[in-house]
């Protein structure tokens, strides 16, 4: 009888992104995520910060999955806002993006960075 190790597949979360009002680490979490200012990419194992004005925020409609294909196409595994459409969930997770949503505290991108890292 032949044994056969078992090879694992592990799902590494590098890149996060976060929807900003701005476009510095002091700017706070937008709470929309199609229509937000920027979007906060944080790379978590070299530690870089991109920030990218959406280009998808004045479109009249489909402003999350535009955003959506953004980010993706950035290699994004995550992305943290205050709200996300309904449209925009199923694409996620086809796409195995994970969502998190923070609503009631406001918190600064630097402050979200801070919690990715611990």
């Amino acid at each position: 009888m032949r044994r056969q190790n078992a090879k694992k597949i592990i799902i590494i979360d590098m890149k996060v992104a976060i929807t900003s009002t701005g476009n510095t680490l002091a700017s706070m979490l937008d709470q929309r995520f199609g229509r937000c200012a920027y979007f906060v990419i944080y790379d978590k194992e070299s530690k870089s910060v991109e920030y990218i004005p959406n280009p998808n925020k004045q479109v009249s409609e489909g402003a999350g999955p535009a955003s959506v294909q953004l980010l993706a196409e950035r290699g994004v595994h995550k992305i943290i806002s205050g709200d996300f459409g309904m449209k925009v969930k199923p694409i996620l997770d086809s796409l195995q993006i994970q969502m998190i949503v923070i609503k009631d505290t406001p918190k600064t991108v630097s402050e979200i960075m801070d919690t990715l890292d611990h």
